[in-house]
């Protein structure tokens, strides 16, 4: 019976560690946290525009991995608005380092960082300045879309979480200047469309419904700029209907954000943020000399026929900054937008993204609106080298003409891929060197252990099983 029981230990062992080992032995399970944060209020009431720029916002502190962003306007009692009473036209969020006991900088300093065109009075690339900007590894980033995260109306139903075991590493100790702390930015830009003449017109920003001339800084908006971002800035008005009572219809809304990451350590790759825009100026036949210059937004003329086959497409080829894997990939467009792609010189796509639209009233499914854009999550990392071209196609339905749209890829780029797991089948398949040496020594040494410890234990079960007594 004693040795029944020591064969039942020993096979018990061998399965656990079998079982161990078939899961990865190595594998550390990341404890992904999560939590919710509220932006300072936006006041709005009918026709009116917020663009507020948010300093030092809720977020979470340290060396972090961050693997997902998700956002959505709520009202005071956390209800969450409908884009056809407050159109969430973006909202970005960029990290930047601020000097030990500096003063934050006002609202101006930071506008036009996100989106919008450049101030040039703002000198926030300096290191002598008081405020550094960190930016994504795009090629606009000198001016613009410097951002780490964005996003619009489809906000509630685009997945942002990146893949395990990837995460996008925030302040790194050794990359954060002596002297200065990390903090975050907020941009967020909503127009309430409740009471105004055309709904459309607001959310699009034509520059007729705004009775406006200048931009932010009071410069003149150049002739035959029909309507876009230098038309709908803060604190700008839209036309509401005649006779349309505004009344107590003033309200305090907020952005709601909901943040997940992982402490950082070994376990987690880095995946950069890369940003492209199908309006960079940019051309092959220049070469790298020339600078990137993005203009952001561009208008769709309608098309000369009626019906659903009116498209207006929009293509751009750009060379590619980094060698690394495409691990997560999603477009941005607005109103009017169908999906874009991205894709290899060779015709071999990389990521679609579709826009989703609504059917309903209910907030996240609004008709009318693209309330969702498809990510892209490749099975197979896609490998790409620096300097290889990829193209981008984006489609805007033309049957209607549109002012002020948007054509942004945003992907995630991985340095490196992880290990095979190390699980006893990847052990028996995988090729030698494609194991880490190290971990194979440590799933050694602990078999080795298991079996000296079962034969211990069943020698000096069988010493007990042939004793008998000296008073027999």
């Amino acid at each position: 019976m004693a040795r029944y029981h020591m064969r039942s230990l020993i096979l018990f062992l061998l399965l656990a560690l079998l079982a161990s080992l078939s899961q990865g032995f190595l594998r550390t399970e990341k404890k992904i946290k999560s939590a919710v944060f509220l932006s300072p209020k936006l006041v709005m009431s009918p026709g009116s525009v917020s663009d507020s720029y948010l300093f030092d916002m809720d977020f979470p502190r340290g060396h972090i991995g961050l693997k997902s962003f998700d956002a959505e306007v709520v009202d005071e009692a956390g209800n969450p608005v409908p884009l056809h009473e407050t159109y969430l036209h973006h909202w970005v969020v960029e990290p930047y380092y601020v000097r030990k006991g500096a003063k934050l900088p006002q609202q101006e300093m930071f506008r036009n960082h996100g989106f919008q065109r450049q101030d040039p009075k703002s000198n926030l690339d300096s290191t002598s300045s008081d405020i550094i900007l960190v930016k994504n590894g795009g090629l606009c980033r000198s001016s613009v879309l410097r951002h780490y995260f964005g996003s619009g109306s489809e906000t509630r139903n685009t997945s942002t979480y990146v893949p395990d075991p990837y995460a996008i590493e925030i302040d790194n100790p050794e990359e954060r200047p002596d002297g200065y702390e990390f903090k975050w930015l907020l941009n967020v830009h909503a127009i309430d469309t409740r009471g105004v003449e055309d709904k459309k017109g607001c959310i699009e920003c034509l520059c007729d419904l705004y009775n406006v001339t200048t931009d932010s800084y009071g410069r003149a908006i150049r002739p035959g700029y029909k309507g876009g971002l230098y038309c709908c800035y803060d604190k700008t008005q839209c036309r509401v209907k005649s006779g349309f009572d505004n009344g107590e219809k003033t309200r305090d809304l907020y952005l709601k954000y909901t943040l997940r990451w992982v402490d950082w350590d070994n376990t987690v790759l880095p995946a950069k943020i890369y940003i492209f825009d199908v309006t960079d100026s940019w051309k092959k036949s220049v070469g790298d000399s020339q600078e990137h210059f993005c203009k952001v937004e561009y208008d769709v003329e309608p098309c000369k026929t009626n019906g659903d086959g009116c498209i207006d497409v929009k293509k751009k080829s750009l060379v590619m900054p980094f060698n690394g894997y495409i691990v997560y990939g999603v477009a941005h467009q607005h109103a009017g937008g169908i999906g874009a792609a991205l894709y290899r010189e060779n015709g071999e796509g990389i990521c679609t993204s579709m826009a989703k639209y609504g059917n309903g009233v209910k907030p996240g499914n609004e008709a009318g609106y693209i309330v969702g854009m498809t990510s892209c999550y490749p099975a197979d990392p896609v490998k790409v080298s620096y300097g290889e071209t990829l193209n981008m196609e984006f489609n805007y339905s033309s049957a209607v003409g549109h002012t002020g749209v948007m054509g942004l890829f945003y992907i995630l780029v991985a340095q490196q891929l992880p290990e095979p797991e190390l699980s006893l089948p990847n052990l028996f398949q995988a090729p030698v060197g494609s194991v880490n040496v190290l971990a194979f020594l440590a799933v050694t040494v602990l078999v080795a252990v298991v079996v000296l410890m079962a034969a211990v234990i069943y020698r000096r079960q069988n010493r007990e099983d042939g004793y008998q007594s000296l008073s027999t």
